[in-house]
């Protein structure tokens, strides 16, 4: 008799507890299969769907979260073997200021269409920004390179990318500004 598709039979299966660090919380997952990928453990046992099961593979980006602040495909990675690195999935960076940049220029370049690939996107540009602030087109594009959209195309992604980096970096102006509101110049000059 089949367990039915996606799970596992407990009979033939080894299982296992252990917990699993998840937005900032540590979760206890208990009788899990010792083989169940992370996006799996996400979706079905903690209740957080914003991973989309794609491809199974880890060519369609859908199931992207954060790994210890790395973009990485939750299909490809056994949850039993984390130990204590840190999970943020997009319902957690759908908390940063950051987050809602990237969200809001990929609404302004048509990026968003069907919507399905979105939350694998906007996790892969965050990730990015966060190493690189001021990415150039080819860091960009290899980012995203895992997200095929085939509704908008990988050009409004990447525009969209380029303009939430561009959103986000300090100005010298902006810079000097606030030094001045803390410790304005002394009249006369140095001192």
């Amino acid at each position: 008799m089949s367990a039915g598709y996606g799970a596992p039979d407990e009979r033939a299966m080894p299982t296992t507890s252990y917990v699993l660090r998840v937005n900032g919380e540590a979760r206890l997952i208990e009788n899990a299969w010792i083989g169940e990928n992370l996006l799996f453990v996400l979706r079905e046992r903690l209740g957080l769907p914003g991973a989309k099961d794609g491809c199974g593979q880890g060519v369609c980006g859908t199931c992207t979260v954060h790994l210890d602040g790395v973009a990485v495909a939750a299909c490809l990675v056994a949850a039993a073997t984390l130990g204590d690195r840190e999970v943020r999935t997009i319902e957690d960076l759908d908390n940063d200021t950051e987050t809602a940049d990237v969200q809001r220029a990929l609404v302004e370049f048509g990026a968003v269409q069907c919507g399905y690939c979105v939350p694998g996107v906007v996790a892969s540009a965050c990730a990015l920004l966060a190493r690189r602030p001021e990415p150039g087109e080819v860091e960009i594009r290899r980012a995203l390179d895992g997200h095929p959209c085939r509704c908008a195309g990988p050009n409004p992604m990447v525009d969209a990318v380029r303009a939430a980096a561009r959103r986000r970096a300090p100005s010298d102006a902006h810079s000097t500004m606030m030094f001045n509101v803390i410790a304005p110049p002394s009249p006369g000059g140095d001192s």
